[in-house]
């Protein structure tokens, strides 16, 4: 059993955007600037911002975070929006989800440049995304693709099953695993309502669990020599940590592992990936890769 390690690999690859844009800035190039909305005072919200503004330092970004009180109307946020979208210094930018009730997020969603979207949550990016066409890639499948390529994971006709449907995760995933230039893969969907699961996991070659279910994933669903990427990261109590709670993964790590050629943890697998892979995005922004 080989540990896919999401810590490491993301500060390896941090280390080459930031070799990249040193290279860019020297040649008189403009240094990418990645900016962020964040919406009230969001435990979770408020850990994933910080995070992303350390790793834009850490690649030579300009970054600015811009920060409002759930208070703030959705007119008010759409304005903030369309800011962003003429400020001809920004490359990319997000808003950080989730956001207060009384704001629809698909209409926020919506509103962002799909030039400036490196979430790549706008319906042109994931339109584009679906036929193959060069988009953003939202971050985690994103994230995802990077760790099975870097650990050289042979995906090409193997039997992959994502456990999830999600907008952020699953769909874009099974998109993703299936076409050619990417996975190649032959993929199979499963979520709640889906009959015998335990059937289409044991026979998985991949699976990708991103169902939000601490440990749903147990010894007897995976057969040996199976590659298991866990999604999950759900918040369970924890008296032995200082915080209160510990990150648990959608899969049984502890009997799992065993089983598996390849296996990510929980926490230090995929999440890492998906900030780096937002950092990625933003520089594909600057060089203007997808989009004049």
């Amino acid at each position: 059993m080989q540990l896919i390690d999401g810590k490491a690999t993301a500060a390896q690859i941090k280390a080459e955007i930031a070799e990249e844009v040193k290279q860019i800035v020297e040649n008189g190039g403009k240094r990418p600037h990645l900016a962020a909305i964040l919406v009230g005072h969001d435990g979770g919200s408020e850990t994933y911002v910080r995070n992303k503004v350390l790793a834009c330092e850490a690649c030579g970004f300009k970054s600015t975070l811009l920060r409002f009180e759930d208070t703030i109307s959705e007119a008010e946020l759409l304005a903030e929006v369309d800011k962003l979208n003429r400020d001809e210094d920004v490359d990319g930018f997000i808003v950080q989800l989730p956001l207060p009730k009384h704001i629809s997020e698909q209409k926020v969603i919506e509103a962002i440049d799909y030039r400036k979207d490196v979430d790549g949550f706008h319906p042109i990016n994931v339109g584009r995304m679906a036929i193959g066409l060069p988009c953003y890639i939202s971050a985690t499948p994103k994230g995802i693709l990077e760790l099975l390529r870097r650990y050289h994971i042979e995906t090409s006709g193997r039997k992959c099953v994502i456990l999830g449907r999600s907008n952020i995760v699953g769909k874009p995933m099974a998109q993703l695993m299936m076409q050619k230039q990417y996975g190649d893969a032959t993929v199979t969907v499963c979520h709640s309502h889906s009959r015998d699961l335990k059937k289409e996991c044991q026979e998985a070659d991949i699976i990708i669990a991103a169902i939000g279910q601490p440990n749903f994933v147990t010894a007897d669903m995976v057969k040996e020599g199976a590659t298991v990427i866990d999604v999950g990261t759900t918040r369970v109590p924890d008296a032995t940590k200082k915080s209160g709670f510990r990150l648990n993964g959608d899969v049984k790590f502890d009997e799992v592992a065993p089983k598996c050629a390849y296996i990510t943890p929980v926490p230090g697998g995929v999440g890492p990936m998906t900030i780096c892979m937002l950092m990625k995005n933003t520089l594909s922004a600057g060089k203007k890769e997808f989009y004049q």
